[in-house]
């Protein structure tokens, strides 16, 4: 017990950078996070805007760093049940979820992965590919630590198999493996929930879940990474085919009263432009559109950014509001019909792809935290700060900070920057030095 230490919550990169800002001025960090590797939808990416760097160049040694730092104790697979006390004395119970192997003795050699025969659904690449029913989350993962599903495991659901136990020469596997409490005693709490995507299928003119060629652009993204389901080669899901056409359709619920997201998303006409460019990096004989209501190029080098796509790689941005689109089932091309908006009048676009935009939200963690530390949430279900401009990380729970896409709408940058700044906050908190 250390209750000088800080307890982060949420290991993508805001989480990420408040933990290795804190542990290098010498302060004890527990980082927990939900899922079985630190790193968030940042490990998801192919590149990041406006640079076009590699994301996971970027963020696996970050995620290597965190392992390694002395002062860093990462909870993966974990999740925060129950918080009490007030600012410099606070006790969190955090339940442990088993991985049914030993990660004293798992070497990540992927044996166990390669002779499993269960293959389902693989939720880092968004559904687009598959995965085994012992696996590691993604190649970079950290820890690398295999997990056992056990919805999907041949012996946890019919007694058999035991296959990954028999091949693996580390003796790691525990089925009987249980979760596990761990009482933690920390001054202060900095939350980075992350972000989640929402799902566009109540927007039924736009075919989500009916036409197999219309993606988001998050399945986009792993569609086109080299480490997603085909190894970057872009290919529409219907028939393998490379595309000719793509269109993009930027709002898809967001800045929208009826869908419930009337805020902008912040990041949407950004990572278009920036897949864009990833399209015609590819294949440069495919067309590219991008449907936009208006474009919110605030940031550092964004106009330069897509003035470049249009004059360099020549994406076609087009003022304009997609009502619907309509799938030939013989093709299974898609007609996208929408009002031009700069001109007045409807139009339409036949594409073979399609890649919604669709609103980002907070997660559905912030109201269960919320409820536990008994902090604010706005309209919109973002963990509401003392004042955005002078007190951007402060929670109305004194000792509580946030940072990143739980707090509102922003960019990787701009969760950076927050996270240094929730992590300074902190640190005063730990080392007495608030009003000092």
């Amino acid at each position: 017990m250390d209750n000088n230490a800080v307890l982060v919550i949420g290991g993508g990169i805001a989480g990420i950078q408040a933990a290795l800002d804190l542990a290098n001025r010498g302060i004890k960090v527990y980082l927990v996070e939900k899922s079985p590797s630190i790193g968030g939808r940042m490990a998801q990416l192919d590149k990041t805007f406006p640079t076009m760097d590699c994301s996971i160049c970027i963020l696996a040694p970050k995620m290597i760093e965190c392992l390694r730092h002395p002062n860093i104790e990462m909870l993966t697979y974990s999740e925060v049940k129950e918080i009490a006390g007030s600012a410099g004395n606070f006790v969190a119970k955090v339940v442990r979820k088993p991985r049914f192997i030993d990660p004293n003795k798992c070497t990540g050699c992927g044996e166990c992965t390669e002779k499993c025969p269960v293959r389902v659904a693989s939720e880092f690449d968004m559904g687009m590919g598959k995965r085994k029913a012992i696996f590691l989350v993604f190649p970079q993962a950290v820890p690398r630590v295999a997990l056992i599903d056990k919805d999907n495991c041949l012996f946890f659901q019919k007694g058999v198999c035991k296959i990954c136990e028999k091949l693996c020469q580390a003796h790691a596997i525990t089925f009987d493996q249980k979760a596990e409490e761990i009482m933690l005693n920390v001054s202060s709490v900095i939350l980075a929930t992350g972000v989640k995507s929402w799902n566009p299928t109540s927007i039924s003119e736009y075919g989500y879940g009916r036409h197999e060629n219309v993606l988001l652009s998050l399945e986009f993204e792993r569609l086109i990474n080299a480490s997603g389901p085909t190894h970057g080669e872009l290919l529409r899901p219907s028939d393998g085919k490379k595309p000719r056409t793509i269109v993009f359709i930027q709002c898809v619920g967001s800045r929208s009263e009826r869908e419930g997201f009337p805020y902008c998303s912040s990041v949407c006409c950004m990572y278009a432009t920036k897949e864009a460019i990833l399209i015609r990096e590819h294949n440069p004989e495919c067309a590219v559109h991008i449907l936009y209501l208006d474009l919110r190029v605030f940031g550092k080098r964004f106009q330069e950014f897509v003035t470049r796509a249009k004059e360099e790689w020549g994406v076609n941005y087009v003022n304009g509001r997609a009502s619907v689109v309509i799938e030939d089932p013989v093709t299974q091309n898609l007609l996208v019909r929408y009002e031009n908006v700069a001109e007045g009048r409807i139009e339409e676009l036949w594409a073979d792809l399609i890649v919604l935009c669709p609103a980002l939200t907070p997660r559905e963690d912030n109201k269960v935290l919320a409820k536990a530390f008994g902090i604010e949430l706005d309209e919109h279900g973002f963990l509401k700060t003392k004042d955005p401009l002078l007190m951007p990380v402060e929670t109305n729970v004194d000792g509580v900070f946030v940072c990143g896409y739980c707090q509102s709408p922003k960019d990787i940058s701009e969760s950076v920057t927050q996270a240094s700044a929730a992590a300074n906050r902190a640190a005063e908190v730990a080392t007495g030095q608030r009003g000092k």
